[in-house]
């Protein structure tokens, strides 16, 4: 088994498993200040948003909150994760929770899921799987390069998908689970985000824009006093070779407690299953 330790931390999960601040001033700091940031964050926002993935790496580790919601045919469904994240390794591990089934009743076990750069591990994946196997997905090959595929988009990834962002409007102040934070919307280009992201993420991003509806994603995304992602919701339209409409995605990833313990272990490759997954 490989370890990772710091301290600073499938086909796509079909449609119901079938189918975070910009610290405000406080008494004493300068307005002056406070307009200088306003001021740069409404002339600069891309260059603002360029920056956002260097400074998670800079921050280290931070827990996460995942939600994504997937909505077609009038049926919307909502897939829950948490866990925690290393930006300098990109190593990752989410517990996800799927939806209810259409009777209402809970059956399904939550699925552990290990980020690494190029790939996906899942545990508890579905039946045909043994409860003590892994299974990987090499996330390059995947029509949605892993931002829709796990039931919750890779945080690294989410981040350096703003790298494309071209038409970016500065919204304003406001605060995300008690942290004051700066509010930007806009529209990233998955084309131009594979293009300057870093290496492992060039070729995610990039099957992401050949496998969406389009390579244009909208977004929204709040920034702290340091220019690290809080809170981020990218909507995408997925539509997975399989559907003539596309399936409307919208991911959200909230970022808090900077600097959590992240201990990662990637499954040897005896605990992986080689086997036929059922669907």
């Amino acid at each position: 088994m490989v370890e990772r330790h710091r301290t600073r931390k499938e086909g796509a999960v079909a449609l119901a498993a079938a189918a975070t601040g910009l610290l405000l001033c406080a008494a004493g700091c300068s307005g002056g200040g406070a307009a200088s940031d306003d001021a740069r964050a409404a002339e600069e926002p891309v260059e603002v948003l360029h920056g956002a993935a260097g400074e998670l790496v800079r921050a280290g580790t931070s827990k996460v909150r995942t939600s994504m919601e997937m909505a077609t045919g009038g049926t919307r469904v909502t897939i829950r994760g948490e866990g925690v994240y290393d930006f300098g390794d990109r190593l990752g591990r989410l517990k996800v929770l799927l939806p209810q089934d259409p009777a209402g009743t809970d059956g399904h076990r939550p699925i552990t899921e290990l980020l690494a750069p190029g790939a996906l591990y899942m545990k508890n994946r579905g039946a045909g799987v043994p409860a003590d196997k892994w299974v990987r997905v090499d996330t390059a090959t995947l029509s949605d390069g892993n931002l829709v595929t796990g039931g919750a988009t890779d945080p690294f990834a989410a981040a350096e998908l703003l790298l494309g962002a071209r038409r970016v409007t500065y919204v304003g102040r406001t605060s995300v689970a008690g942290t004051a934070v700066r509010h930007y919307r806009g529209t990233a280009d998955l084309a131009v985000a594979a293009r300057d992201a870093s290496r492992h993420n060039r070729a995610v991003l990039r099957a992401a824009a050949e496998g969406f509806a389009t390579a244009a994603v909208p977004f929204d995304v709040y920034l702290d006093e340091q220019g690290r992602i809080r809170k981020v919701r990218h909507r995408f339209g997925f539509v997975n070779g399989q559907r003539e409409d596309a399936v409307a995605v919208s991911s959200t990833t909230l970022l808090y407690d900077f600097g959590a313990a992240v201990h990662v272990r990637l499954p040897a490759e005896r605990d992986i299953y080689a086997g036929r997954i059922a669907e």
